[in-house]
């Protein structure tokens, strides 16, 4: 988002609000911004404060404390979590009182010096490898009194690389039936366009009993897909030096009953092994849905970009998963107009798109990233050439999209129901499992009915660029 105004996005505890205990508990208001991994991190925030009997609201004039957890990824994020930031100070100095401002996450672990100095509003910062501590640090920061005032903000940005574990208070934002688990923290790659591993840290694998426990308890309360989440997927267990891989966590999860889906998202394509296409062909409560960013599919860029995987192994590794997992949705994002981008290496990637017929493609306009590799080359591909690169590709995969979709027509999938459409509520909307929750389309439903959070079997009746249109056959 580059606009001068953000919409907050506020995040709500599971069914109720917590009941307010005596003696008037602190409210707080909060906005996630960014990635799943992300999301993750403000709820692990918001399970602490709500251990502490914080109160969460829906409006940030009514809290006590305001908490934004920031991005930092590409500059789009950067705009976003400022004006965000920005927004929410507003709300600080008109109301008056003794608000808190936190800002966390991703922009202050890069940006902590500088926010300092350029936002006097906030109270409090908290960097990557320090949010599990917000509780008690609103609680030094005189939160509870609510009458403490420090003339400095502050501040604890130490070392990236915290990970939780199954003990660890988390209250799940997303809907009853859905959560993101975070199997890792951190990226060991070292691509030259990317940021993450200096604001994350290296790769930092939980165990496979912890995950599995996570899981457990999650499906007791009734989750039925489970999106698997890293920086790095498919290098799970690496850092951990005993033999743990992705695959042999994929063999203990998929003994858990209720949960209809296992879905892993951003996966490396080094280290994507046969066995790990072995086990999600055989076992249907993993999605035949795998999320690998290629980057570029040209040799000199791929080398540039720092990527390990060349264009004749990504080939054939692609080839091998179509030929080997049934139905396999592939999602992949590129990046266009990364210095050194010849017209050359965009045709190839123009080409390798449309040969390749990918399910779904998500495209990033390169954006400099001071401290990397890429931010140092000359080179550089000129806007208006990756703004109409980007626009290509995007163009090209909106027709392929189209095509594939309309191929599902007159198909009965297994959708998992989301309840009322938030178009209109003459429509339900839910997701079959090529469609991964806020990133891809929606199946809507226009006759019959299923109880949210239900799988129900739909007829596809019609089918737009990237959404589905049915009915229901089978509650």
């Amino acid at each position: 988002m580059t606009t001068s105004k953000t919409t907050l996005r506020r995040l709500n505890l599971h069914g109720d609000a917590p009941e307010a205990p005596a003696g008037d508990p602190a409210k707080v208001f909060f906005v996630s911004l960014g990635c799943p991994k992300n999301r993750v991190d403000s709820e692990i925030m918001l399970g602490d404060l709500k251990s502490r009997d914080y109160e969460v609201v829906q409006d940030a004039e009514d809290a006590d404390v305001l908490v934004v957890n920031t991005c930092s990824f590409i500059e789009e994020a950067r705009v976003e979590s400022v004006d965000t930031i920005v927004e929410l100070a507003d709300v600080k100095t008109r109301t008056g009182g003794d608000k808190k401002l936190v800002v966390a996450g991703c922009l202050t672990q890069r940006y902590e010096k500088e926010l300092r100095v350029e936002l006097p509003e906030v109270d409090v910062f908290v960097g990557t490898g320090d949010h599990w501590r917000i509780g008690d640090l609103l609680a030094e920061r005189g939160v509870q009194s609510a009458k403490q005032r420090l003339e400095a903000p502050l501040t604890a940005v130490g070392r990236p690389g915290y990970n939780y574990d199954q003990y660890a208070p988390r209250a799940i934002t997303t809907d009853p039936w859905m959560a993101y688990v975070k199997i890792a923290e951190g990226c060991s790659q070292r691509c030259a366009f990317c940021i993450i591993p200096r604001l994350r840290g290296g790769a930092k694998s939980r165990t496979i009993d912890d995950v599995v426990a996570e899981v457990h308890n999650l499906a007791q309360l009734g989750v039925k897909e489970i999106n698997l989440i890293a920086q790095d997927l498919t290098h799970y267990g690496n850092d951990l030096k005993d033999g743990t891989e992705l695959e042999h966590l994929l063999k203990e999860l998929v003994k858990i009953d209720g949960v209809n889906w296992f879905r892993l998202l951003y996966c490396y394509p080094h280290n994507f092994t046969d066995g790990l296409i072995d086990v999600i062909a055989e076992h249907d409560t993993i999605a035949s849905y795998v999320d690998m960013p290629l980057q570029h599919i040209s040799d000199p860029m791929l080398t540039v970009m720092r990527r390990r995987f060349p264009e004749a192994e990504t080939r054939a590794l692609v080839k091998r998963m179509r030929e080997r997992i049934p139905g396999l949705v592939f999602r992949t994002t590129f990046i266009a107009g990364h210095p050194g981008e010849t017209e050359d290496d965009f045709k190839k990637l123009y080409d390798f798109v449309e040969e390749s017929r990918f399910e779904r493609v998500g495209v990033f306009k390169y954006s400099l990233e001071d401290g990397t590799k890429s931010a140092k080359m000359g080179d550089r591909v000129m806007g208006l050439v990756k703004e109409e690169r980007y626009h290509q590709l995007m163009t090209l995969q909106k027709g392929i999209s189209a095509e594939i979709c309309e191929s599902r027509v007159g198909q009965e999938l297994d959708v998992l129901i989301e309840g009322p459409s938030k178009e209109t509520d003459l429509l339900l909307q839910g997701r079959f499992y090529g469609q991964a929750p806020e990133i891809d389309g929606l199946t809507y439903i226009n006759e019959g009915w299923a109880e949210p959070g239900t799988i129900a079997k739909v007829e596809i009746t019609e089918a737009g660029d990237y959404d589905l249109v049915g009915c229901i056959v089978e509650p």
